[in-house]
């Protein structure tokens, strides 16, 4: 029998196995942590945003510059058919009012565990607490078990699902970057993605309003707009509306030292009717309160305004102009150990169209190890389900009968 090494056992590696049992193989699976889909899990944490209903032809442009290379691993296993895998799984889903779509559970955990049922029945063997560190000469994987002892793995194929280097407590740590450039496989630094921004904030500020959500809110940079909400924290601002606009913002930085947000902190209101609002007389009321009233500010939404513009101009369109876009100078991302995803890895010329590596004949890759990068709402382990079974499949296949 043929025999297949997986190493990492996220979403992306654990479908490649799925593929390549089915396909006869003998898989084994390794990963450093001692469980597996930790990720996974906490992904899960706040529901399990499988994939999403979009019209695949809106679909596929959330993957930015690499749409077009994703495209045909997304239509080997688009979002209906990964429902129907769900499904299969004794997990039914549900699509929410925003189209993202769930395990009616809400949670991770019962279809990790379905799933693990499935693989363990095909035969699909799981030996943890064993980390990659890199081929040897012969092209075996070299595995160090729990004890660091070196083992040469000798399958027929192998497939990298090693991830990137969000919440390294979790299992990916990025290591593996330097290990393949070795090889020669051009890698692009793995960078933070789906994350927030720093920013400058005065002891005070923070004092008041650290923890506080801004909401609703609409994020203007360039020509992309996102509308959601965000979170003041210590070090600045993250959340759903900044998570979209965050490839933006980390080239803008990384190209010119820092960048310029606007916020909207009135989305629902236009200019002129703000600006007839705030030419009401004051009455006697504080700033704050008057802010409160006539424009219907919260107080973090006020004291953004005061810690953005310090002095607040006393005529009705400027401050209408200064609510409707609020310029808020960002510093940097925040370090890729709190970021829920990464951008960057390896390129997608390195690869084939079944995601083997050029330099590494049999050598299959796959997930967040690919230099993709995508938006929180189901776009994440979408791409993460495709690219593995693109892998396994293509990966059975090179392994022949």
């Amino acid at each position: 029998m043929k025999t297949a090494a997986v190493i990492g056992a996220g979403p992306a590696g654990l479908m490649a196995a799925e593929e390549m049992a089915k396909a006869g193989l003998a898989v084994t699976v390794y990963d450093r942590m001692p469980s597996v889909g930790r990720k996974f899990l906490m992904a899960g944490r706040g529901g399990l945003n499988l994939t999403h209903t979009e019209p695949l032809d809106a679909f596929l442009p959330r993957y930015g510059k690499e749409a077009s290379a994703l495209a045909p691993m997304i239509a080997a296993f688009p979002p209906e058919a990964v429902r129907a895998w769900s499904e299969g799984l004794g997990q039914p889903t549900f699509a929410g009012s925003s189209g993202r779509v769930f395990p009616q559970s809400f949670k991770a955990s019962p279809l990790l565990r379905a799933w693990l049922r499935r693989l363990e029945q095909a035969g699909v063997m799981f030996k943890l607490r064993h980390s990659f560190a890199g081929f040897d000469e012969s092209g075996a994987a070299i595995i160090l078990d729990a004890a660091g002892a070196r083992i040469a793995e000798r399958a027929d194929v192998h497939v990298l699902a090693l991830g990137g280097a969000s919440w390294p407590r979790l299992g990916s740590n990025g290591e593996w970057t330097e290990l393949l450039r070795q090889k020669g496989i051009d890698v692009a630094a793995l960078a933070p993605a789906n994350c927030g921004f720093e920013t400058n904030w005065s002891e005070h500020f923070i004092s008041q309003f650290a923890g506080t959500p801004v909401k609703p809110l609409r994020l203007t940079f360039g020509e992309e707009t996102a509308r959601g909400e965000a979170m003041i924290t210590q070090h600045g601002i993250e959340g759903g509306a900044v998570y979209a606009l965050s490839s933006h913002l980390r080239e803008a930085i990384a190209a010119q030292g820092s960048c310029v947000l606007s916020l909207d902190l009135r989305p629902d209101v236009d200019r002129d009717d703000l600006m007839v609002r705030l030419a009401r007389p004051r009455a006697g009321q504080s700033a704050s309160t008057w802010l409160r009233k006539s424009a219907g500010l919260s107080p973090v939404a006020v004291g953004l305004l005061r810690e953005v513009a310090r002095d607040l101009p006393a005529e009705p369109l400027a401050l209408a102009r200064l609510i409707k876009g609020l310029p808020l100078t960002l510093t940097a991302p925040r370090p890729i150990a709190r970021a829920i995803s990464s951008a960057g890895g390896i390129k997608l010329a390195e690869v084939d169209a079944g995601l083997m590596l050029k330099h590494l004949p049999g050598v299959f890759v796959c997930g967040e190890m690919l230099d993709w990068e995508a938006p929180t709402g189901g776009y994440l382990l979408q791409a993460c389900f495709a690219t593995g079974l693109v892998a396994g499949k293509a990966a059975a296949a090179y392994a022949g009968p």
